[in-house]
């Protein structure tokens, strides 16, 4: 099974030269310079890491990025939120390869193993949805060396999560992508564009607290009974209850905002976060 690029042009460069030098504009912006790929190191266990258009977030994502860059594994597991509603409630694709501008990526021969209990294997959940594809031409531009799983989530609930992570805690072979955007606020009610940032960020940073403190359950309650509008707490909460007891801290590498590229009627938070 083959999936084609579905936001190549959109979310990111469309042509190969252009999206190369946009990811290292992205590296430039964010941490100051390209990064030297170091294979197989195993220090880095996960990573939180923005889906925007790379307009937006990519040099967030280049923090997260640059990290796993000088720790680079063979294989990865990328959870992320399923925006669409399509297929399955928690869904991987467990063969055949997806592309990008950058080339062709093959899922790992060992996904099918995780095809099980609430994990179904579904192509349809995957076919228009951008939070795992966006992560690829990152990975992609740092070694051609490298399979991966992904995973959406239609459903994130605790007992969604925790039935998850017990399937996956299995993949100590692996690092974890859980891709998410913050809270998505618009300016309706807010006096100013300043009020509506700082909004944002005092939200966002209850559930970046959760994740420093490798919390799981911690981050899925605070962001239902805070009303984050985190697209992704699932996946980031899977990740983290998979990593239990393998993982010893997290650092939040980078926070932002839209509002620091461009100020609107919209602000959306980012973040990058590795786990070790």
């Amino acid at each position: 099974m083959h999936r084609k690029a579905v936001v190549a042009g959109h979310f990111y460069e469309g042509k190969k030269e252009r999206l190369i030098e946009e990811i290292k504009e992205c590296f430039l912006k964010g941490p100051g310079n390209v990064p030297k790929v170091k294979k197989n190191g195993g220090k880095i266990k996960g990573l939180v890491v923005p889906h925007a258009g790379y307009i937006y977030s990519g040099y967030v994502a280049a923090f997260a990025y640059y990290e796993i860059a000088g720790d680079f594994p063979d294989k990865f597991i990328i959870l992320g939120p399923n925006h669409h509603g399509y297929g399955a409630g928690v869904a991987i694709m467990s063969e055949g390869t997806w592309e990008t501008p950058l080339g062709e990526i093959k899922i790992a021969e060992d996904a099918r193993k995780y095809c099980r209990g609430i994990i179904k294997d579904d192509e349809i959940a995957h076919r228009y949805e951008h939070s795992i594809e966006v992560q690829l031409p990152f990975l992609q531009f740092l070694s051609s060396d490298f399979t991966f799983i992904p995973i959406c989530f239609g459903w994130q609930d605790w007992d969604t999560v925790k039935e998850a992570a017990d399937i996956l805690k299995e993949a100590e072979d692996a690092v974890f992508i859980a891709s998410s955007d913050f809270s998505h606020v618009s300016f309706s009610g807010f006096p100013s564009p300043d009020d509506i940032e700082e909004f944002v960020k005092k939200k966002d940073m209850l559930a970046i607290e959760k994740i420093l403190q490798l919390d799981a359950k911690g981050l899925v309650e605070t962001v239902e009974e805070k009303n984050i509008t985190m697209c992704g707490y699932g996946a980031v909460a899977t990740m983290l209850e998979a990593l239990k007891g393998r993982a010893k801290e997290a650092r939040l590498l980078k926070y932002a905002t839209s509002y620091d590229v461009e100020p609107g009627t919209y602000c959306v938070g980012y973040a990058a976060i590795a786990i070790i």
